[in-house]
């Protein structure tokens, strides 16, 4: 267990430092200039435009640049905002929290109906299983922003229940606020989710060990707990880690939509006003979401099945 930790950390770390320099590169050799965004619509002259260049170390060799960039982040300073002069890890900071929770709720609501509704129709072929396979039929084809758009004009503008834009205070008022981008951002992956569930599940009752305990008269729910749940586990928890993850990459969809203060909303009025530092910072963020939900699913994999664990040690 303890190589398959390491062998997951060194991947980590090697995907994080590659995606780093990717991310670094392509914004600097876009087009554009980030000095141009702090002089705006102004001509500056040829030496206040050098002397910009050199605070902000432009005049450096691009390699030089990435390496002070890295070492300041490994050392947990993000940079500057080129737009407000904020620290980038507090502007960040200041919105990652909302995000959080909101893709908490989401995924709360996805593992829920999703692996409920997989079970459900697993375990009741016919009528139950149609039923479902057609309500995930139409969920898996509902876009994020499309859902936003229908939950948005039902429940917000004629129902009245939620805000249309924006979160409240406190706690409970950021909770309400977050509850419709929540379902905005859930409804493809429940029905992606319950497909996935439904065919481990049934792939699993099938077997003939489960039906040969189910017929000596085992009790039906040890057998389903010990032997078709437990065994349908590791597609259904690889699917919830890609999920988690793909849900980080959704907010920058919805959260402007609803006009929540997360990072996506900052992610997007950032690239627009090309404040490249804290792009930067917030890319970074999503591909170590990515990387650290894969890593969580095969470490959880392997405590639930040793096979895995075997599998590792010998390769």
């Amino acid at each position: 267990m303890g190589r398959l930790v390491l062998h997951r950390l060194g991947g980590l770390v090697t995907t994080l430092l590659l995606s780093s320099v990717v991310i670094f590169g392509s914004l600097y050799l876009a087009p554009g200039s980030p000095e141009d965004v702090l002089f705006g619509s102004r001509q500056p002259t040829a030496a206040a435009r050098a002397a910009v260049a050199h605070r902000l170390h432009l005049d450096q060799p691009l390699p030089v640049r990435y390496w002070d960039w890295l070492t300041g982040v490994l050392h947990g300073d993000l940079g500057t905002s080129m737009v407000t002069g904020q620290s980038v890890a507090d502007r960040v900071g200041g919105h990652l929290g909302t995000s959080l929770l909101l893709v908490t709720l989401t995924m709360v609501i996805v593992v829920v109906l999703g692996i409920g509704m997989g079970a459900v129709a697993a375990m009741r072929p016919g009528a139950v299983d149609a039923a479902a396979n057609a309500a995930t039929s139409v969920s898996v084809t509902v876009p994020s922003f499309v859902a936003a758009s229908l939950l948005i004009s039902v429940f917000a503008v004629h129902l009245g229940w939620f805000p249309e834009s924006g979160i409240g205070s406190g706690f409970g008022g950021e909770l309400h606020g977050l509850v419709l981008p929540a379902i905005a951002m859930a409804i493809m992956s429940i029905g992606f989710l319950a497909r996935i569930s439904r065919n481990a599940l049934r792939e699993e009752l099938q077997k003939e060990h489960v039906q040969t305990a189910l017929v000596r008269g085992l009790p039906r729910w040890a057998v389903l707990r010990d032997h078709v749940f437990r065994n349908a586990l590791p597609p259904i928890i690889t699917a919830v880690a890609l999920l988690t993850s793909g849900t980080f990459a959704s907010t920058l969809i919805v959260e402007t939509a609803f006009a929540v203060p997360g990072i996506g909303q900052l992610t997007i009025s950032s690239v627009g006003q090309k404040d490249f530092p804290v792009v930067q910072a917030v890319s970074l963020l999503l591909v170590a979401a990515f990387v650290i939900c894969n890593a969580v699913s095969d470490l959880i994999q392997a405590l639930i099945d040793p096979r895995l664990r075997t599998t590792r040690r010998t390769a």
